[in-house]
Parts: C-alpha cells; structure tokens; sequence
C-alpha cells in the first residue's frame, strides 16, 4: 500500500523511575516520544510504509531518536535539520489519587524555528495517500504552525487522506495566538479527526450537555457524544470521519477506555475497556491514532477499525514509553475477546 506520512516533533523524555516524585532518586530514564512519531513507530509495527517527517539539530542526541526510528521501521529520509537542540519533557507518573505530572523544557527546540521552505512538502509526499498531524505542532511556534499549514494544503491538493488528533495543550500554546485562532484553518483540510472528551470542548467550544470529564467514575455515556461528532462536521464539512477516545479515570492507574466513531450518518459505539493495572498511560490516545488508521485502511467495515484502535491503546498502556510496541495480531487477539494475559507459547 501507498506510504504514510506524519510530521511533528520528537523529544527526549525523562521520567522518574518507580513511580517517584521529581526530586526523589538519582535518575531519570531517557527515551525518545512525540505525537506524530508515536503514530509512525505504531504504523510501521503494523508493517505500514511509514515515514516520520521533523526537523532536528545535528547532534548525537538527535541522531540516537533517528536510530532508534529507524531501528522501528520508520523511514525518516525527509527529516530535516537545522537548529540547536531537542525539545525535553520531564514525566512524573503518578500513582492512585496522585495524577502524572509533565514539565516541558522545549522552548526554541529545532521544530519551533523551522523555515517556511525547509520541507519539499511535493517530494515528501509522492507516492503517499495519508498524512497526519496533531494539534500540539501548531502549538509549538508561528513557524511551525506555517509549515503544518502549508503540509495541509498541499495534501489536499495532492489527494491525500489527511487526519488530526485535536491534542489540546493549554501549557504550549503560548507564541501568540490561541488555538481557536489557528486550529480551524488546519482542521477544515481534514477528512478525519480525532479528539478525547475535552479536545473539542477546549479548542472549539464544542460540547456534550451534562458532560464532567472530572466526575466519571469511569461510566462514560458514549452516545452522548453524538452531538459532538455532528457540530464538527457540521463546521468542517471536508471531515469523512469524527472519532472521540473516551477515558473515565477512576484513579491514576484505574481507568475505562473506549470510543466512538461517526460516519455522518451512524455512530459506532465500541467495546469499552477495564484497565485496572496502567503501566504508562502517555501516548496512548497516539496508539489510538496509529490504530485508527490501520484499521480504516484495513477493514471494510467501520465498526471493526474503531474496535481495533480501542483494542491497540488498550494494549499500549501495558507498555512502558510513549511508543506502542504491539503486532497486529495482538490487537485482533484482544479484538477476539482473550485479554487473560496468559503465557503465549
């Protein structure tokens, strides 16, 4: 199948081991994530041609995440590089009451400097039919807003399928401008969106009626969501697909998940997970994402590729790091209904 296509940043993390506090201990434990990337590495452990598009500083730190990318099967040909230094975030995760804590040491990153024309958006994208992007890159800067923007419309223009996961981070969008100023103009390219329970509420004003993401207790009513779906398409009419991952946090390590998928005419309501035992939980609606789009480009049926997204970021918060390091037939073993975690052999 033709390639896919994601551009965004790629950080180092650094998180505290053992459910530790910052502060306590001597060490953090390095690794590599971002939202965009985190789809690519999902897709290529799918088996899908993907390629991780970025822009990061000639270094060794740099260098180490490409290798690592790479050692995914992610095609990282078109990265560009330019600028001083990767973007950081620092992860405390959190433990029953005590939620997880991310600190952003990202400021003047390579992405956030990134040139108008540094990226050959014609060249990137022959022989691709899917590109995708989240909400945290226009976050970053002007510039990389610019260039996420122009790589919209030149999908458009070349025939792509082009999806975003909404992403709000309140902390990030600080250059000058709001995300309700620029997300609309990114978000009218788009024939899928993603979003969580407060994505579109946050960036859109968009709501469900009666709606505390804070007072769940885990039961989340899915078909509330509808309207939800159908004010997005309303206002972004290009939007085949409207898709809202659904979490009910019972505790930090004590959570529900599941989805909803809307076509225009129907909605999918998908099966709804028990997750009583949360090894990481960061990047898990990016496992989401990843699934979504080998699920649409793999089954026929609608309800199937929602049921195979819910079932992938299911699996991804067993799995320590932001990537989700699971095969297809992992998924559609969960899919199948054996989530008993048994030996396998």
């Amino acid at each position: 199948m033709a390639k896919i296509v994601t551009f965004g940043e790629i950080m180092l993390r650094l998180a505290t081991p053992d459910n530790m506090r910052f502060g306590q201990g001597e060490s953090l434990m390095a690794t590599f994530g971002g939202g965009e990337a985190n789809v690519a590495v999902s897709l290529a452990n799918y088996g899908e041609d993907v390629e991780f598009v970025t822009r990061l500083p000639k270094n060794d730190i740099a260098a180490a995440c490409v290798r690592e990318l790479r050692g995914y099967g992610v095609g990282v040909s078109n990265i560009v590089y330019g600028g001083e230094r990767m973007g950081i975030y620092f992860l405390e995760t959190g433990a029953v009451a005590r939620p997880s804590k991310v600190i952003y040491d990202r400021a003047h990153s390579s992405i956030s400097t990134i040139g108008a024309d540094d990226i050959d958006w014609t060249a990137v994208f022959a022989g691709a039919e899917w590109f995708h992007f989240t909400g945290i890159t226009p976050a970053i800067s002007a510039e990389a807003a610019q260039v996420c923007l122009k790589a919209c419309q030149m999908a458009n223009k070349m025939g792509l399928t082009v999806s975003c996961d909404l992403n709000y981070r309140k902390n990030l969008w600080k250059w000058g401008k709001t995300a309700a100023e620029v997300m609309p103009k990114l978000v009218e390219c788009c024939d899928v969106i993603l979003g969580n329970e407060e994505d579109a509420e946050k960036v859109f004003g968009i709501k469900p009626e009666g709606f505390d993401v804070t007072a769940t207790e885990g039961a989340v009513d899915q078909e509330s969501f509808k309207s939800v779906c159908q004010q997005l398409m309303e206002r972004f009419p290009r939007a085949k697909r409207v898709i809202i991952t659904l979490r009910g946090s019972i505790n930090a390590n004590h959570n529900t998940w599941g989805g909803v998928l809307y076509d225009g005419e129907q909605l999918y309501l998908s099966k709804r997970y028990d997750i009583t035992h949360i090894v990481d939980r960061v990047g898990g609606g990016d496992s989401f994402m990843g699934g979504l789009i080998y699920g649409l480009r793999h089954y026929e049926g609608l309800q199937q590729a929602l049921e195979f997204a819910v079932a992938a970021s299911a699996l991804k918060h067993t799995i320590y790091g932001d990537f989700n390091l699971v095969s297809v037939s992992e998924v559609e073993t969960l899919m199948g209904g054996d989530g008993s975690g048994r030996v396998a052999r």
